[in-house]
């Protein structure tokens, strides 16, 4: 019996240590009921029963963090983008500026380069692979 109540008191005395620790370092948000200076003072004063207490009445549950939203899911995002109908008139806009442009023969890149055509020899110069008489004949 004596091992039974040391077993007892060693677990109390476990509790109540554990009890005024974890109400010593929970943050001021996390208390319910009164401030964290009372509920101190109400497990050191009662020392089981005030443990007890904490941590049915006094602890506060750790909130969760607010689940992750992928932007396509937020509502707040999609609406922050603007509607459907706002981007056709953009695109319809740039459409017309395209077509105005191609109509008016004007290339936005600058003025277009004539085509070169690069197998022809330049003006006034022999034909490489034509028969020179100062390089023998071919064979």
């Amino acid at each position: 019996m004596p091992r039974v109540l040391l077993i007892l008191a060693v677990l109390a005395l476990v509790f109540y240590v554990v009890s005024i620790v974890d109400c010593a370092v929970q943050p001021p948000n996390r208390h319910r009921g009164v401030p964290k200076s009372a509920w101190l003072a109400i497990i050191v004063v009662l020392p089981v029963l005030g443990g007890i207490l904490w941590f049915v009445i006094g602890r506060g549950r750790r909130q969760t963090a607010a689940a992750r939203r992928a932007p396509d899911d937020d509502p707040v995002f999609l609406g922050s983008i603007g509607s459907i109908s706002d981007q056709d008139e953009r695109i319809r806009r740039l459409e017309e500026e395209l077509a105005q442009l191609d109509a008016e023969g004007v290339d936005p890149d600058g003025p277009a380069a004539e085509p070169t055509d690069t197998t022809a020899p330049p003006a006034g110069k022999a034909d490489p692979d034509s028969d020179d008489p100062r390089r023998g004949s071919a064979g």
